[in-house]
């Protein structure tokens, strides 16, 4: 069984823990931030399980805060890319 991850893990920088202590922040400032810390994490740590650590820490009584919204996001099953362009996007 994998050991559970830290919050030292989750958040190494502390890029998550900062922006739940701007006033202020906006929706797109956390994406941004988000951005950031994802490219933070070790290669192989797992993602879903480092943005539950970070929700069971800091998400109860901020439900409405834009890095929660962010964060739930981030575990949203993402969809199938879909074509775009090319011969074949021009052609019926």
């Amino acid at each position: 069984m994998a050991e559970a991850m830290t919050l030292a893990e989750a958040d190494p920088k502390g890029l998550v823990r900062e922006s739940y202590r701007i006033e202020g922040i906006t929706a797109g400032e956390c994406r941004s931030i988000f951005m950031d810390w994802a490219l933070s994490l070790k290669v192989d740590a797992d993602h879903p399980a480092a943005i539950s650590v970070l929700l069971a820490h800091y998400g109860p009584g901020a439900e409405d805060h834009p890095m929660t919204e962010t964060l739930r996001a981030g575990l949203a099953p993402s969809t199938a890319p879909r074509r775009r362009g090319g011969r074949l996007g021009r052609q019926g």
